[in-house]
């Protein structure tokens, strides 16, 4: 595995507010309502689908409903600093990633709360690896074939993310250096959308999550390069 590779790797973490660990001691018997797990992403992404399928198991073993909530926004801040505002009870949690937990701080000067300070994790019940994916008409097979179309036609091919600041940016940026090629960065609202642009062939290059890219690969809609 190439370094770059190493960095395309992303981990989703449930968070809650932090002062739930203290409010525990001494508190009523939890949970004792439903749960709300809050998405900070549009529906479609591969963190939506975690929240999802964990929704799915937690219910029936915590007794109470789990509802899935999606706020996008501001690279999932906005869902994230409404969650941090809540009652620090334990039941409103948040689907954290490394974008949104260790990046977005150094990226947003001015964020309305601290992602390390005001939620705490609960529990990491996901990593997610991040794959090259293009259209299969652009006759790329390898990672290698890339570099050497990207430095054939420096600032003529272009890549595509679920948003500023999101891994796939970073990633791609990452990319950039490393190789010493020069692609464009196309942001979108979500991996989902970003997805659907290579499926449209409005951009050449994604690194989608694998949940989100392995069905257009064994389709052939989308081809992953080793």
């Amino acid at each position: 595995m190439t370094p770059g590779r190493r960095a395309l790797l992303a981990a989703a973490v449930g968070l809650a507010p932090l002062g739930h660990v203290l409010a525990q001691a001494g508190a009523e018997p939890y949970p004792s309502r439903p749960l709300r797990i809050v998405v900070p992403y549009p529906p479609g992404a591969v963190n939506d689908a975690a929240a999802r399928l964990l929704a799915h198991h937690l219910a029936p073993a915590l007794g109470q409903p789990v509802v899935v909530e999606n706020r996008p926004g501001a690279g999932g801040h906005l869902g994230a600093e409404q969650v941090a505002r809540s009652a620090p009870d334990g039941h409103t949690l948040v689907i954290g990633t490394s974008g949104l937990i260790t990046i977005g701080p150094h990226l947003y000067r001015r964020l309305a709360y601290d992602p390390q300070k005001d939620l705490v994790p609960v529990y990491r019940f996901a990593t997610v690896p991040y794959a090259f994916g293009v259209p299969p008409s652009l006759g790329l097979k390898t990672v290698h074939d890339l570099v050497a179309l990207a430095k054939a036609r420096p600032g003529a091919l272009n890549f595509a993310s679920s948003g500023n600041g999101s891994v796939p940016h970073l990633c791609g940026e990452l990319f950039n250096m490393v190789a010493g090629v020069k692609m464009v960065h196309v942001p979108y609202k979500g991996g989902g959308p970003a997805m659907t642009a290579v499926l449209g062939g409005e951009v050449d290059l994604h690194y989608p999550a694998a949940a989100v890219g392995l069905p257009h690969v064994k389709a052939g809609r989308v081809r992953a390069l080793g």
